[in-house]
């Protein structure tokens, strides 16, 4: 597996050496945290600690929930706001879909924007709503403009739910300054799965549910899984590198004849989403694998499904386009080399498509 190309870094990405490290001391000083002999204070010192190093690793100065993980966090926000109203994107991830049943789902246009005029107009006259949208799209990389979202909101006496899974530490101040609740992940960040929070501005805005986490989460908490967190997020990701990476394979993709999804809307630069024309994304999925490239066909929560992707249908794609998109995610090891490698294969791949055609 040395030789293959990981390009799913969006799905999960590989843990630093220092989470590894971290991960493997918590285990070996394990102690239930909340146990009130010494090693259960220990251990009490120790996760504490490493929630303080999670927060300013994000930049966060309010309350941090630990959680098994960003599905988690966005259900505990989802279910227990102070909220009379439930307001969703038409691309969110699965996991908040499946967990805003009579939620009112705001559409997005062709580039997978919010309309902030749509957004007001259903916030108007509602009640107290929490609306959720993410950072980064999972599948395609694109990005809401989370400072304007959150005046709109909260202008209308609402609250923010900002999906940051995808997000870097400290990649976005807007977030930092203008969102009620956060959700982010360990796994997509270089730290051990098991493990994310739910960043609070101020508890008032969810109901307590007794147990941990200061009434906020029940069950034992992760301390190996928490020190590998602030392990992995203390290190900081190349944001421009990526960037950089990302650039260098959508011009070999353009001059290949693909398409790239959102092109002209900001998105992340750790993720793009590319159609090759005249070949499927199960097709080209295998054609890479067999290769040892790894990408993917969207969220890893749905590429396993053959349901067609429901952010590019609300974006406007119609079938079989839509299927015909792969998704290309960039982490600390990717290099130019193996982007050259994927272009490489793309370009042979799209050749052969072109010829059949003809």
């Amino acid at each position: 597996m040395a030789d293959r190309i990981y390009l799913d870094h969006a799905a999960t990405t590989p843990m630093t050496a220092a989470a590894i490290a971290a991960v493997e001391q918590g285990m070996r000083a394990w102690a239930n945290p909340s146990s009130p002999h010494a090693e259960g204070r220990a251990a009490r010192a120790a996760l504490e600690d490493a929630r303080t190093r999670i927060a300013a690793a994000y930049g966060w100065a309010h309350e941090l929930v630990l959680t098994s993980g960003a599905s988690e966090s966005l259900h505990l926000a989802l279910g227990r706001s102070m909220a009379g109203q439930r307001l969703i994107t038409a691309v969110e991830h699965d996991s908040v879909l499946r967990h805003s049943e009579g939620a009112s789902v705001l559409p997005v246009g062709a580039d997978g924007m919010v309309n902030l005029d749509a957004l007001a107009r259903a916030l108007e006259g509602k009640g107290r709503t929490l609306l959720c949208v993410q950072w980064a799209n999972s599948e395609t990389g694109v990005r809401q403009p989370v400072a304007a979202i959150a005046e709109i909101v909260h202008a209308a006496g609402g609250i923010l739910l900002v999906d940051a899974a995808q997000m870097p530490a400290r990649a976005d101040d807007a977030v930092l300054r203008h969102a009620d609740l956060v959700a982010v992940s360990a796994h997509k960040r270089g730290g051990p799965p098991g493990i994310g929070a739910l960043l609070v501005r101020d508890f008032g805005v969810l109901l307590p549910m007794g147990g941990q986490e200061k009434g906020y989460r029940a069950g034992t908490e992760n301390l190996p899984g928490a020190l590998g967190y602030a392990a992995a997020v203390a290190e900081p990701e190349d944001l421009a590198r990526m960037a950089a990476l990302r650039t260098r394979l959508e011009d070999a993709i353009r001059a290949a004849g693909g398409e790239i999804v959102g092109a002209a809307t900001p998105r992340s630069p750790l993720i793009g989403a590319y159609r090759m024309p005249g070949v499927s994304s199960a097709a080209q999925l295998i054609r890479f694998d067999l290769a040892g490239i790894s990408v993917s066909a969207g969220s890893a929560c749905s590429s396993g499904s053959m349901r067609p992707s429901h952010v590019l249908t609300a974006m406007g794609w119609s079938e079989p386009e839509l299927r015909e998109v792969v998704r290309v995610s960039f982490g600390r090891t990717t290099s130019e080399d193996e982007i050259d490698r994927f272009a490489e294969l793309w370009r042979t791949i799209a050749s052969e498509a072109r010829t059949r055609a003809a």
